[in-house]
């Protein structure tokens, strides 16, 4: 992995807090579904991410990005459900959601 990609960094960043949240609403709120729902999308957009460095050609990079992208949105959709839902606050919901939004730019 190279220290200066910024996308690897965010996205393994973001998993490593999509893990404590799901850590604490699995422990706290006793809330399973969703959260494991959003602990499958949430760490899956860095493994993608992390997978298309070594992709096998143009294609196949271009897919593992994709894949990223669409788990990006639906982290995104998740984090919405337990904001609303009362799961989660309004400041860490800012948060997720700027981060989401930047992997979705890259």
């Amino acid at each position: 992995m190279r220290a200066d990609n910024q996308i690897l960094l965010i996205s393994k960043s973001f998993a490593l807090r999509i893990i404590k949240l799901y850590t604490y609403l699995k422990e706290d709120k006793k809330e399973y579904v969703m959260s494991t729902q959003l602990l499958r999308s949430g760490t899956s957009i860095g493994a993608n991410v992390r997978e298309s460095v070594n992709a096998q050609s143009k294609a196949d990079f271009i897919n593992k990005m994709n894949i990223a992208l669409k788990e990006a949105d639906e982290s995104q959709y998740w984090l919405e459900l337990l904001h609303e839902s009362s799961f989660s606050n309004l400041q860490s919901q800012v948060a997720f959601n700027v981060q989401c939004s930047i992997i979705n730019v890259q």
